[in-house]
């Protein structure tokens, strides 16, 4: 039931004890506030990785070629790797229930690249219909390469959304257009964007047809597959490093390759790297957690000591209280109701100002590896409805106390 007279007895206690009232609130609020954005920016962290993992397919597994530093099977050390196409051949023949995806990629160094009079700059590979779905390319006008170009060795290929941007601007589209590379006309056949603007800078023509004209060999210059997606992250990850394990067993051996030898081939896992980067973020999450709710505990204690000085100060009114006929829960519930008070609007202030906070900052924080921080409202709630108990708990005691004290004792009070 609202009782007015005991709201109006909170207020005039605060009104009497502005700053210590103030004081207790900030340090409530500020808990609050300390915790919530510390928590937006794990998550703003969090989503960072996520954008950053999201450049390739999350699922990539890759290969390169090295150089051995080893002797093995009467070989000497120094010899160079080539991976070659029957080694993507069989690796896809091999391992199919692994894989959903594979490429291999084609290299092209030295190759002269112009558009009419315009000399251009740019990288320039060979690669498989399926690296589109590796690289999670996204075709903004055209198409991509097919098996039909790979097949026929069809000189096409297709660049990216910023080379379109560059050289071909005062066109409507480049489709149709003419490359010469290397004195040889390809002709465009795709536009496709990336996330990052150093990867539409690429010219990307068919395996085959870099093998025939440009490189006149059948070497690949990388392996790069993804396993089928997966409800389940740990078992995504097992199943990366047994694709991971396969490749390494498969190509040591075809090439005769120590197994401790490092430096002969390299191998990618991007799902044994979002798990580090991942399981690095929880761990600064909780860290996050553990600095919040040690900063909320100590404004919990600073309304608890609070609580104890108005008992004190009230003792002789409380013994006044009592031998007019308070009953002692009524005594608990006059020191209770402030410390729920104070503990509650300063809580949801420093949510608010919080929340408001990564609402319209977050969107703009440039930080590495952190994107638009934020916080469930939830999750932020739930936190205040803990603080409120916690407050309420901490104001519990001493207002037992204040019950306890006997009327004598209480009168006698100065």
């Amino acid at each position: 039931m609202f009782d007015i007279e005991r709201w109006q007895e909170i207020f005039d206690t605060i009104r009497k004890n502005k700053l210590r009232t103030f004081l207790t609130g900030l340090s409530v609020a500020s808990g609050i506030f300390i915790l919530v954005i510390l928590l937006g920016f794990g998550n703003g962290m969090q989503n960072g990785i996520e954008k950053e993992f999201q450049e390739d397919a999350i699922t990539k597994v890759s290969a390169w070629p090295g150089v051995t530093s080893k002797e093995y099977n009467g070989l000497n050390p120094g010899r160079r790797i080539r991976f070659m196409n029957e080694d993507f051949e069989t690796i896809g023949y091999n391992f199919n229930d692994l894989i959903e995806y594979g490429t291999a990629r084609v290299y092209v160094r030295g190759a002269t690249v112009n558009y009419g009079p315009e000399s251009l700059a740019y990288d320039l590979f060979g690669a498989n219909p399926d690296f589109q779905f590796v690289e999670n390319i996204k075709m903004v006008e055209g198409r991509y390469i097919n098996q039909t170009d790979e097949k026929a060795y069809k000189k096409v290929v297709v660049i990216g959304k910023k080379i379109r941007d560059d050289v071909f601007r005062d066109l409507d589209s480049p489709i149709g257009e003419f490359l010469d590379i290397s004195g040889i006309r390809f002709k465009i056949v795709g536009v496709y964007s990336e996330m990052i603007d150093e990867e539409e800078e690429r010219i990307i023509m068919p395996n085959t047809t870099a093998q025939l004209i440009m490189t006149g060999e059948t070497q690949v210059n990388s392996l790069e597959y993804t396993i089928p997606r997966m409800d389940n992250f740990e078992q995504a990850v097992a199943t990366a490093k047994a694709l991971e394990n396969s490749l390494r067993g498969y190509l040591l051996k075809e090439h005769q390759v120590s197994p401790d030898d490092t430096s002969a081939m390299e191998f990618g896992n991007a799902l044994e790297q979002a798990k580090r980067f991942y399981g690095l973020t929880n761990n600064i999450k909780l860290f996050f957690w553990f600095v919040g709710v040690c900063t909320i505990i100590a404004g919990v204690v600073g309304v608890s000591n609070i609580m104890l000085i108005v008992v004190k100060e009230r003792t002789r009114e409380i013994g006044i209280r009592k031998a007019l006929g308070a009953k002692p829960w009524s005594i608990v519930g006059m020191i209770l109701h402030e410390a729920i008070f104070v503990t509650a609007i300063s809580g949801f202030g420093g949510l608010v100002f919080s929340m408001l906070l990564l609402e319209f900052v977050g969107p703009h924080v440039e930080i590495e590896y952190v994107l638009n921080p934020s916080v469930d409202l939830k999750v932020a709630v739930a936190t205040v409805l803990l603080l409120i108990f916690s407050g309420t708990t901490a104001g519990f005691f001493p207002a037992w106390r204040a019950a306890r004290i006997k009327v004598i004792e209480a009168l006698r009070d100065e």
